[in-house]
C-alpha cells in the first residue's frame, strides 16, 4: 500500500514538473511576436515489470504518468499597431514562410521584420523571408509598402514610381500537420505549404503572443503547489514506511 502511495506521488510530482516547465516557456514569450501558447497533455500508462513503463509483466496498482507530444493553441494573438512600415500582420488565418540557415521552410506568425546587411527582408540575422520567387531584397533607403496580398513595393525618395521588389509566401497549412521546432518556428514535415492568395496581411503592425500571462501566472502556482503537495505525499509515505518496519520488528521481538 505504502509502495502504491509513494510511486503515484511521484509520477504526479514529476508531472507537475514537467508541466511548471511548460507554463514558465510560456511565460516567457509572453512578449514574442508570433509567439504560440504550448499545450502540455498526459496519459496514464500501465506499468509493466521492474519499474519500467511498456514492458514486462505488469502492475495494475500503479501508473506511469506519460506527456504526450505538446501541442499549441493557434488562437490569434492582439494585433499592435506600430506605424512601422517594416512590420506586418496576417489578418485571420495564415503564416509568413520563412527559411532557416540550413535551406528549410519553415512557418511562423511573427511579423516584424527588418533588412540585414545584404538588404534581404528578413526575421533575423540568418532567416529571410521567403517570398513567391525566392528571397526579397529591399533596395537601400528606399521606402517599403507592403499591400494586402503580400506584394512589396518599394519607392526610392524624391520620385513618385513604386517599383515591386517581390510578394511574401503567405501560406495557410492545417495546423494539425505543424510541428514546432526547438526554434519556435513551425515545420510541415515532408513538405512545404503552397501559397495560399486567401492569407492577407496588414502593414504598420504586428501580431502578440497569445499567451496570457496572468493566466499563466495562475497556471504556475497552481502546479508548484501540486508538486509542493506530492513531494510531501512522498515524505509521509517514507514517514509511514519506517513507523511499519519498527512496529513489525517490535512485534517480532
Amino acid at each position: 500500500m505504502i509502495n502504491r502511495y509513494a510511486y503515484t506521488s511521484m509520477t504526479g510530482a514529476t508531472a507537475s514538473t514537467n508541466q511548471l516547465a511548460v507554463t514558465s516557456n510560456n511565460l516567457a514569450n509572453s512578449l514574442t511576436p508570433g509567439f504560440r501558447e504550448v499545450i502540455s497533455a498526459f496519459r496514464a500508462v500501465p506499468l509493466k515489470g521492474d519499474g519500467e513503463p511498456f514492458t514486462g509483466n505488469g502492475a495494475d496498482t500503479r501508473v506511469f504518468s506519460v506527456e504526450t507530444t505538446p501541442g499549441s493553441n493557434f488562437t490569434g494573438g492582439p494585433i499592435q499597431t506600430t506605424s512601422n512600415p517594416l512590420d506586418a500582420a496576417i489578418k485571420g488565418d495564415g503564416f509568413f514562410a520563412v527559411r532557416r540557415p540550413d535551406g528549410k521552410e519553415a512557418y511562423t506568425r511573427a511579423g516584424k521584420f527588418m533588412v540585414n546587411d545584404q538588404g534581404i527582408l528578413s526575421i533575423g540575422k540568418d532567416i529571410p523571408v521567403v517570398g513567391d520567387g525566392g528571397s526579397i531584397t529591399i533596395p537601400t533607403g528606399s521606402i517599403m509598402q507592403i499591400a494586402e496580398d503580400g506584394a512589396i513595393y518599394t519607392q526610392v525618395p524624391g520620385t513618385q514610381f513604386l517599383n515591386q521588389v517581390g510578394k511574401l509566401k503567405l501560406v495557410n497549412p492545417n495546423t494539425n500537420n505543424l510541428v514546432r521546432a526547438e526554434d519556435g518556428l513551425f515545420d510541415l514535415p515532408g513538405e512545404q505549404a503552397a501559397s495560399d492568395s486567401r492569407v492577407k496581411v496588414v502593414q504598420g503592425a504586428f501580431e502578440q503572443s497569445n499567451v496570457n500571462p496572468t493566466m499563466a501566472m495562475v497556471q504556475m502556482i497552481g502546479q508548484s503547489r501540486l508538486f509542493d503537495l506530492n513531494t510531501r505525499s512522498i515524505t509521509m509515505a517514507d514517514q509511514n514506511a519506517r513507523s511499519a518496519t519498527t512496529l513489525l520488528s517490535l512485534s517480532r521481538s
